[in-house]
């Protein structure tokens, strides 16, 4: 399971090293992709599986699920860490999460996320404020 909040930097051929303790649950090769809120996904193999088959199931028909599985398989790309535990991020993807120098890479259970610093700041500035609705209405679902 991925947890925790890293602070890293992309160097200026685009590269990010990926926390050490992200690493091995990752494994040689990983899917990085298009999220959501601005930020980029990044997927074990495993996981990318679970989430390209329910993607796979929605209804061709539906205007909605053909832009959201355009969305997430246009911008996949498949990785591999270089021998110092770095990425290469593409540019339409550092484009996508507004990524230059600082980011933030976060754990959130079954995959990673990447974010710009600024957009990480924003996003925590603009949460916080909801949270006990959003803990509300996590509860209506059991949680």
């Amino acid at each position: 399971m991925f947890i925790g909040e890293y602070n890293h930097s992309i160097d200026s051929k685009g590269r990010l090293s990926v926390p050490s303790r992200f690493r091995e649950e990752l494994g040689d090769r990983f899917i990085l992709t298009k999220g959501l809120d601005n930020c980029l996904f990044v997927y074990s193999m495993d996981e990318w599986k679970v989430l390209e088959d329910k993607l796979k199931k929605l209804p061709l028909t539906n205007r909605d699920a053909r832009a959201f599985v355009r969305f997430f398989f246009s911008g996949a790309t498949e990785c591999e860490l270089d021998n110092q535990g770095r990425i290469r991020i593409p540019n339409n993807l550092r484009s996508h999460a507004y990524l230059e120098k600082e980011v933030i890479v976060i754990g959130v259970a079954t995959r990673i996320e990447i974010w710009s610093s600024d957009q990480w700041g924003q996003y925590n500035d603009d949460s916080n404020l909801s949270y006990d609705e959003i803990a509300n209405r996590m509860e209506e679902l059991g949680i």
